[in-house]
């Protein structure tokens, strides 16, 4: 089992963008359209599969027909907060949008949290006063800053 993507015609380029961004990442395949399908000119990218951190992940070049939603998004858990800068502005770049929450969509649509892993600890503290105000900073950040989660949770 694994996720499968479906774009309009930028496979290739997202699964370059990913596998360049994610560690331990890499392209295993790549199929073309044969002469005579219906769906793509022959010759021209079809499929990309491709693993994300040892996660394999298909991605189909199928038409603007279905578009991504938020139901559907990956979630990144990182320990720095170079990671999350790292993955933030490489999937952001290029016409991605920010949203609350660490969540955002790259310029093809897909949704992604990244999340230090900080959060976590965070908002599972015993203390719930702690917790709190780490949650109520995390609500008022797009991109989730480590310090300023820290900081809030210290009071």
């Amino acid at each position: 089992m694994h996720p499968f993507l479906w774009f309009d015609d930028q496979a290739e380029q997202a699964a370059a963008l990913y596998t360049s961004l994610v560690p331990n990442s890499r392209v295993t395949a790549t199929s073309t359209y044969p002469e005579g399908s219906p769906g793509g000119v022959a010759g021209s990218v079809m499929s990309v599969s491709f693993e994300l951190d040892g996660l394999p992940v298909e991605a189909l070049n199928a038409g603007p027909e279905v578009r991504f939603t938020e139901a559907f998004s990956f979630h990144v858990s990182v320990v720095t907060q170079d990671e999350v800068d790292a993955l933030w502005d490489g999937l952001i770049a290029g016409g991605g949008e920010p949203s609350q929450c660490g969540w955002l969509k790259d310029r093809f649509g897909l949704s992604w949290q990244i999340v230090p892993k900080t959060l976590d600890e965070l908002l599972g503290d015993p203390d719930p006063e702690r917790a709190g105000r780490a949650m109520r900073a995390m609500l008022g950040m797009q991109k989730l800053d480590v310090a300023a989660l820290r900081a809030a949770a210290d009071g």
